[in-house]
């Protein structure tokens, strides 16, 4: 880590912190200076209690009785669970310990909500006598203020397992409503002042189910291995919502998101912070009556490994829900969902009525019950599961068009609602496909953040790259036509020098302010310029931030392809220019951005495809020279414990570039490391927003137009991380787990798309918004992970059988045959056989597998347009399939006639 380059990054909180001055991580921060002079309520120094589980042993303080330790008894016995570094600093009021508890309530009669924390005015509580298994306990009511209830809190050892939980009474003779309850849950995700060792040692990522009673939450070390702590509903403790502790002062930042709450009810919310806003789960409340008292209670347990995080539950008696191949679900085609609980389904419903239809089928081996679900209606639906045992479980869904419609819209929305033409334009950005503002629809053509209209970094060349991406997945005529333009004029000469000492140099974006040098009225009067980000000419012309040679090198390469494989699509230049522009760009990346070049870059990838490019097309030369200088980074992070530095201290983009080139030059150990931490922050769990995506949560401050730092939805690091995860299953085909993040990340890309095909930054996670950003922003760069990466995979499962993701499958007696979803429906993996089938021209309708003699069919698209001579077809060597009598090009691909409607492959070995 770098610190003056983090100081540099960490400036643009000022959006966050009202334009007060910045501050770096390693300087002390104003809250920490403030809390300093007020008092300790935490009363640290009245010591601490020790208590040894099965497998887990914590320290409760005596005063507050909240957890001041949380460890684990085997493995890393010295990790802790809180953020015990901080502990001294947050031992004041209003800070969240693991152990407190939030309530909204109102009494009978009365119309507004009455909020307690038992953080906000904390008073030493009265302990209560333990028992055989009570650890601690106390009535706390006295640090909850004037609340009209009583209210205890009791830490178990119930079968060796910790148990939390709280007991409200109401004493008096009126009802009570519970509108709001959460239990704060302050894990250690706070990596201020630590450099990445420190971090993937000490820290941990925490991501929910928001599932009602089958909802848990999963706590994972930042490096992915040991075991999984998991929190689980065990008394009326049902995870309806998800919120973000706010009022709790510690400084967040790229280093630290924040802390959230497990929230039971959330009426309260629902009708005043988050009014208007519909919520994953319907929101609740609990009557009690006069004298009446309710129980509510977490449990805490230990998953042996992220991966075995589902069996842990099915142990702990939760119910477990598989999707495949997830959530998100094309109207074209339906996908299954596997449930298994100890009793009986009761009752199933969805919502919106009539968005989801649920058919029941045959229950596998194992008494899995086994459901299709094919979508009615695009948007977001739930399944609400009902138990025989009273249990209900939601699983959130998001519909969409299909896969192929996604893009298609894309495409169309990104070269016409956001093509930007204006020949008088001051910044030399027209033509181009430029950043759009959805909420106001209108370009964005001015902002105080330069890069948001500069038509570079990710902010600004998101959108471009996201429509010349599109070319490869559904090339189009005619929005190829305006790309080629916005090539040759814009990026090759503008946003990238042409000639000069600094060519092939990629500038930080064409817009800038500099209001002395520009003709009077240049610039909008109702946008405070008073910013860092507004950066002047010197500084939007700077070349090195190794960050935006990835974009323009992906440019050039889909040029390449365009060239190279169809007929008259490209004539303005051959396509050996292009690849060699490209490969020159990889080249300046390197030798014009070397501070930043050391880091793994988001879409690094396409260095390697450039680099293979470059071995097929037999320029051994050029292939040479770049595979040298990918060897020297790769060296460089074969000798980090953790490589994923970037400008930020902790990133989640360097990961898809490090695994890559570490897997390339063969260093295992590495792509081991990556593969973990990958998994670390990218869960799988029954909710389209969470299944698949990457952590991200500061770039809806550099890319986003609600600025806050927030836990993103399928942000660009869904689909870029994707990519290792599913280049690793294809290595280890029987690792279902790999298959299911993996695809569900890849989708991610799709997934908030809108009807008309915006592409937003991300999706807001907090429970007052729950929706797209605004802005499109840095959406393309995930978009580029779906164009690379998207893929239908076929698998015979050991439990479920035979499945398809982005396939459609039907079984028959000796065979399978799947129709394929994809948007460029161009690759296909069969895992039983080893086979990676991928075209760079051309379509496969469907593919049959003989499961007898092994042979497969392919069926092909034969309405293609007079640009495809022939479709290229490369069969992996590794499966032992060939194709007879069809012959191979120098890229050792076969050309088959455009008019082949099909063909057989063999297996020979």
């Amino acid at each position: 880590m770098n610190l003056t380059k983090s100081c540099y990054l960490l400036a643009s909180l000022l959006y966050i912190q009202s334009l007060q001055p910045a501050f770096c991580q390693q300087d002390e921060h104003p809250v920490w200076k403030s809390t300093k002079n007020q008092p300790a309520t935490l009363e640290i120094g009245q010591g601490a209690k020790s208590f040894v589980l099965n497998q887990l042993k914590v320290k409760i303080l005596n005063a507050s009785q909240t957890l001041s330790a949380f460890q684990q008894v085997q493995g890393d016995t010295a990790f802790d669970y809180t953020a015990v570094e901080l502990l001294t600093k947050r031992d004041r009021n209003n800070f969240f310990h693991i152990g407190d508890i939030n309530i909204s309530l109102k009494r009978q009669g009365e119309k507004d909500w009455s909020h307690y924390s038992s953080a906000k005015d904390r008073k030493r509580v009265i302990e209560l006598p333990p028992s055989k298994t009570i650890l601690a306990a106390a009535e706390i009511s006295s640090t909850l203020g004037d609340i009209p209830l009583i209210v205890k809190r009791s830490w178990e050892n119930v079968g060796g397992d910790l148990i939390l939980k709280f007991e409200l009474k109401n004493p008096t003779e009126q009802t009570i409503e519970i509108g709001a309850l959460g239990i704060p849950l302050p894990f250690n995700n706070n990596m201020d002042r630590k450099n990445l060792n420190q971090a993937h040692a000490q820290n941990v990522f925490f991501d929910p189910y928001i599932g009602k009673d089958a909802g848990y939450m999963q706590v994972n070390h930042l490096h992915g291995n040991g075991p999984s702590l998991l929190v689980l509903p065990y008394i009326n403790a049902g995870f309806e919502a998800y919120n973000p502790l706010n009022t709790d002062p510690t400084p967040k930042s790229i280093t630290f998101e924040g802390f959230h709450e497990w929230m039971i009810h959330s009426k309260a919310l629902a009708e005043t912070e988050w009014k208007g806003i519909e919520q994953w789960n319907t929101a609740t409340s609990t009557l009690l009556k006069p004298n009446e008292s309710k129980t509510f209670a977490l449990k805490f347990v230990l998953a042996p490994s992220i991966k075995e995080i589902e069996s842990t539950l099915l142990k702990n008696e939760r119910p477990v829900a598989i999707g495949a191949p997830g959530y998100v679900v094309p109207l074209d085609n339906p996908v299954k969902l596997f449930i298994k609980h100890h009793k009986a389904v009761k009752n199933i419903t969805v919502y919106p009525q009539g968005a989801l239809t649920v058919s029941k089928l045959k229950d596998t081996p194992h008494k899995w019950h086994q459901y299709e679900i094919k979508g009615q209606q695009w948007g977001r639906a739930s399944l609400t599961i009902t138990y025989q045992d009273g249990i209900e479980q939601t699983i959130q869904y998001k519909v969409i068009k299909s896969e192929k419609d996604v893009v298609n819209d894309l495409g169309n929305f990104l070269t016409t609602t956001q093509w930007y033409e204006n020949d008088k334009d001051l910044f030399g950005r027209s033509p181009s496909v430029i950043t759009y503002d959805y909420e106001e629809k209108k370009l964005v053509t001015q902002e105080q953040r330069a890069w948001y209209a500069g038509l570079s970094d990710e902010a600004g060349a998101a959108s471009w790259l996201a429509a010349i991406m599109k070319q490869v997945v559904q090339p189009n005529p005619a929005e190829i036509s305006k790309l080629k333009r916005f090539v040759n004029e814009t990026m090759y000469g503008r946003i990238q020098y042409r000639e000069g000492d600094q060519k092939y140099g990629v500038v930080k974006s064409l817009f800038y302010y500099e209001p002395d040098s520009m003709p009077a009225g240049t610039y909008q009067t109702d946008i405070n310029w008073k910013t860092w980000s507004a950066w002047p000419k010197k500084e939007a012309d700077n070349i090195g931030r190794s960050y935006n040679y990835p974009h323009v090198a992906a440019a050039h390469w889909v040029m390449y392809r365009l060239a190279r494989n169809y007929r008259n699509l490209i004539q303005e230049e051959s396509w050996d220019i292009y690849l060699d522009r490209a490969f020159q760009t990889s080249m300046a990346m390197i030798e014009k951005a070397p501070y930043y070049a050391q880091f793994g870059q988001m879409e690094g990838s396409i260095f390697l495809l450039i680099l293979q490019d470059l071995r097929r097309e037999g320029l051994t030369e050029a292939a040479n020279k770049l595979e040298t200088v990918m060897r020297q980074r790769a060296e460089h992070w074969k000798s980090l414990a953790y490589p994923f530095g970037s400008e930020m201290p902790w990133d989640s983009t360097g990961q898809e570039e490090v695994y890559l080139w570490s897997r390339y030059f063969g260093f295992d150990d590495k792509t081991r490391v990556t593969l973990n931490a990958i998994l670390a922050y990218m869960p799988t769990v029954p909710h389209w927003g969470y299944n698949g995506s990457a952590r991200r949560y500061w770039d809806f401050v550099y890319g986003g137009k609600l600025s806050r730092i927030e836990r993103q939805l399928h942000h660009y690091g869904s689909a870029l991380n994707a990519i290792p995860v599913l280049t690793e299953y294809r290595d280890h085909p029987d690792d279902f787990y790999l298959l299911r993040v993996g695809h569900a990340g890849m989708m991610g890309a799709l997934a908030n798309v809108t009807a008309d095909g915006f592409g937003p930054a991300a999706f807001h996670s907090y429970p007052s918004t729950l929706a797209n950003d605004g802005i499109s922003g840095d959406y393309g760069t995930g978009f580029y992970g779906y164009a690379v990466n998207s893929g239908t995979y076929i698998i015979e499962h050991p439990e479920f059988g035979w499945l398809a993701f982005s396939g459609n499958l039907k079984v028959a007696k000796n065979s399978i045959e799947v129709a394929i979803r994809t948007a460029s429906k161009s690759r296909i993996f069969l895992a039983k056989e080893n086979l990676w089938l991928t075209t760079d021209v051309g379509e496969i309708e469907t593919l049959k597998y003989n499961q007898k003699d092994k042979s497969v069919v392919l069926n092909f698209n034969t309405n293609q347009s007079a640009m495809v001579p022939n479709i290229l077809l490369t069969v992996n060597p590794e499966s032992g399939y060939e194709i007879e009598g069809i012959k191979k090009d120098k890229l050792n691909r076969y050309e088959i006639p455009s008019s082949t409607s099909m063909l057989i492959l063999r297996k020979t070995k």
